[in-house]
């Protein structure tokens, strides 16, 4: 704004001694550019102080409007960062909260790592771990078929004298299954232990295939009764790791157990087999209700045949029953009608009629 007042200026300046060239008056030019350096000078004066004026309020203004936007910078950044302040305690917080969460967790693996040891110690008694087993078994039949259905019994004496663990009453061709638990956990464990001597191990795993096919022969002999049980019978390992190690490296005892009709189960594969024989026995059950149902519905299709054909009968006998009563009714009205002519008769006329 202010260049274009000078170049104005400049421009008026120009325009004068063009005018005063064009007069040729040389005393009236110098008067009149004394006077117009008088008024330049004046002109120039008073824009420099009106420009410096504005320039200083321009700057006032600019540093107030700069003063203001560092302010604001400066009241964002510390809201930012004080809410990242907070975030950052937060999370903080949290990750204190997270870690002793884990210390807790830890110090229950911890006791869960002693308890196992226990656990341990204590399963290597035979005893209890024949107890362990048969725990299991009745917890897996309990949850597959609930408890006092009659489909399964624990401790069932046979007729040999020998009590098996749990007996099956599946539906045919299965028949009557004898179920019993064994754990053959001690040679198990030091054939897997790293610790000790590979010889140590062999003699282990030698050991542990000779305590399984004992354990087959004794199922086999035991709880195969012809006449009262399934050809087959049922070992249950209650261990899965001890299931998986019989059919990854021994095929010799699969073929073992094969050859003595019996079946070797773990927890996992034993509910499986259970699960299936629970929906074979539930299908058999609907479908003997279908049967009743079958039954039922023809019998009532013969009963609704009779009562159609009595219905009938009796629609006919009705029909008969309605002409004849149509029929009296015509007789009666031709009966009324007689009655009636008859009592309209004038007696007296008659004899009047009589004795003329």
């Amino acid at each position: 704004m202010e260049y274009i007042i000078i170049g104005l200026l400049i421009c008026s300046i120009i325009l004068e001694i063009i005018n005063l060239i064009q007069k040729k008056d040389n005393n009236d030019m110098t008067e009149r550019l004394g006077h117009f350096e008088t008024n330049i000078t004046k002109e120039i004066g008073e824009f420099k102080y009106e420009f410096s004026s504005n320039l200083r309020k321009d700057f006032e203004n600019l540093n107030e409007l700069i003063v203001n936007k560092l302010n604001y910078i400066n009241d964002k950044v510390n809201e930012r960062l004080e809410d990242n302040f907070q975030k950052s305690n937060k999370t903080f917080n949290n990750i204190l909260e997270r870690l002793s969460k884990i210390d807790e967790a830890q110090k229950k693996i911890d006791g869960l790592s002693t308890e196992i040891v226990s656990l341990q110690s204590v399963l290597t008694d035979k005893k209890t771990r024949g107890i362990f087993g048969e725990v299991n078994l009745n917890y897996i039949l309990t949850n597959i078929f609930g408890e006092k259905t009659g489909i399964y019994d624990l401790q069932h004496k046979l007729s040999n004298g020998f009590i098996a663990d749990a007996i099956l009453y599946a539906p045919a061709p299965l028949g009557t299954i004898c179920i019993d638990s064994k754990f053959p956990l001690e040679n198990y464990q030091k054939m897997t232990d790293k610790t000790i001597s590979k010889e140590e191990r062999e003699m282990a795993t030698k050991q542990f295939k000779l305590d399984v096919k004992k354990h087959i022969e004794a199922i086999s002999s035991k709880y195969i009764v012809p006449g009262q049980t399934a050809k087959e019978a049922i070992m249950f390992l209650p261990a899965e790791a001890i299931f998986a190690e019989i059919n990854a490296y021994h095929p010799d005892l699969l073929q073992e157990a094969y050859n003595k009709k019996v079946w070797i189960t773990s927890p996992t594969t034993l509910m499986s087999t259970l699960t299936t024989i629970s929906m074979i026995l539930k299908n058999m059950e609907r479908d003997k209700y279908a049967k009743v149902i079958h039954e039922e519905l023809n019998k009532l299709s013969l009963d609704f045949d009779r009562y159609r054909e009595r219905w009938d009968k009796l629609s006919r006998s009705i029909d008969t029953v309605t002409k004849d009563v149509k029929d009296i009714n015509i007789t009666t009205e031709k009966i009324t009608k007689r009655f009636n002519s008859i009592n309209s008769v004038d007696v007296k006329q008659i004899e009047n009629k009589d004795k003329n």
